[in-house]
């Protein structure tokens, strides 16, 4: 580092040369030349099991940590809830069911909130109604969604990306993630598009062009535009014929709709017919359980969670910690027991913001000194290796799967990490060359912070060399 980059940073930002001088040279000479001011990045790296860190920086700052605050929810709701946690999701009838499988009346599915009940899954509950002897429903599919007490959504609000999965909003009754693959295959002169799930009363308007634009990049499905309007999914735009087959992800319904849709689909499927229509209720007291199904356990589905960055499972979690028998979840009162979990290990974040527990939001704060505390809790913590699995493994799998292939650090970490314009976070676990063990906790927050990866590489490179 120059002796001219560190007057300007003590002068014009106030940081001390003594605390910059602290941190390793590789990340500063790196934050020097993606002109990243030390003033926007806070940093706390420790030794696991070790009383003090071994440099500190901005620690106490209040920092939007894009998707690394999934740490905090995940581990939140595996202490508090503890890792064999499932969910419910119950299907009720409203009506008698006649010998001839004929129910007269409602079929009520009520959800308590499953971050993950797949496509597949719902498949076979379906598959196992039939068998115990539903065949025709000659009233409504109702859905109960009462578990779950939350303020209007709006999937655009964020990025004006509505139909994007990530954008999807929290529900009491989610199946498959709301989620739609189109499978693109280039032909000779066209795209054929191939839709997976087939959602009943969703028809799909291909009008994709096959074109020869050399290279198929990162940002290969720029050229797509998708909308959805009176029950039509159109598709507009230009397919590079170089990027070969690939699967591009939208969720074009509301939860509610697309759950209607699919069961529409596979119920047909698997011989049933449904007479009536769709309508929200609340399951009443005298509704007759028919089957439950339950989830994977919270210590799995914590896996997804964090290794693919998953808002919506987020999002689940979040609000599952404040649900119970007395009354239904809502962001306060998940707020509220969050709160408690902290008070229960005697800590107090004063400057802990949290909107929806996933990290996609300008919102959301935390100090990369209470991440730090947050990682030591959870390695000293019984379920341990239940959180450390959970996050990506550098160079192997999950977000990071590719990121650092080639580095002689890759395997050797367990990393969350966090992007959004203007954050830039990284936090886990890191074992040194050495053998020693590190957490360690990175932020930088201002317009363009993608420009810091370079430095967080640095940073990486150098505390695996200790």
């Amino acid at each position: 580092m120059t002796a001219r980059w560190l007057s300007w940073l003590v002068v014009v930002l106030g940081v001390s040369a003594a605390s910059a001088a602290d941190l390793p040279p590789p990340m500063l000479n790196a934050l020097e030349q993606a002109h990243i001011p030390l003033a926007n990045v806070a940093i706390e790296v420790r030794e696991v099991n070790a009383r003090s860190p071994l440099f500190s920086h901005n620690a106490d700052r209040a920092m939007n940590p894009a998707s690394v605050m999934k740490l905090l929810t995940t581990y939140a709701a595996l202490d508090r809830l503890g890792p064999a946690y499932t969910w419910k999701t119950e299907a009720r009838l409203a009506g008698e069911l006649d010998a001839e499988g004929v129910l007269h009346g409602d079929l009520i599915l009520k959800g308590y909130g499953d971050p993950n009940f797949s496509e597949e899954q719902f498949w076979l509950w379906l598959r196992e109604l039939r068998n115990r002897g539903l065949r025709e429903i000659r009233g409504d599919l109702v859905l109960d969604r009462s578990a779950f007490e939350l303020p209007p959504f709006d999937p655009a609000a964020f990025d004006n990306t509505p139909l994007a999965p990530y954008n999807a909003g929290a529900e009491a009754l989610v199946v498959n993630g709301s989620v739609l693959t189109l499978r693109l295959l280039p032909r000779a002169t066209s795209v054929q598009v191939l839709d997976e799930p087939r959602l009943a009363g969703l028809a799909l308007d291909n009008r994709l062009r096959l074109t020869a634009r050399p290279g198929c990049g990162a940002n290969w499905d720029d050229g797509i535009r998708a909308t959805v309007a009176q029950g039509r999914l159109t598709l507009v735009g230009d397919y590079p014929a170089a990027c070969g087959e690939r699967n591009f992800y939208l969720s074009p319904l509301p939860h509610r709709d697309y759950v209607y849709a699919l069961f529409r689909n596979l119920w047909q499927e698997l011989g049933g017919t449904l007479s009536g229509g769709l309508r929200d209720g609340t399951a009443p007291a005298t509704a007759t359980l028919l089957s439950s199904h339950e989830s994977a356990p919270l210590g799995e589905l914590i896996r997804a969670t964090n290794k693919f960055s998953n808002n919506l499972m987020a999002r689940q979690l979040y609000l599952t910690l404040g649900l119970s028998e007395a009354a239904p979840a809502t962001p306060e009162r998940s707020r509220a027991a969050i709160a408690d979990w902290l008070k229960s290990h005697q800590a107090d974040f004063p400057e802990l913001v949290i909107e929806n527990g996933a990290g996609l939001s300008r919102r959301e704060r935390i100090s990369a000194r209470h991440l730090a505390d947050l990682l030591q809790w959870a390695s000293a913590s019984r379920f341990q290796p239940e959180f450390e699995s959970s996050l990506a493994i550098v160079g192997l799998d999950g977000t990071l799967r590719r990121r650092y292939r080639e580095r002689a650090f890759a395997g050797h970490a367990h990393l969350k990490s966090g992007s959004l314009d203007e954050a830039r976070s990284l936090a886990g676990y890191l074992q040194s060359r050495s053998g020693r063990q590190w957490l360690l906790a990175i932020m930088v927050n201002q317009p363009g912070a993608a420009a810091a990866q370079p430095a967080f590489d640095a940073l990486l490179e150098w505390l695996y060399q200790q």
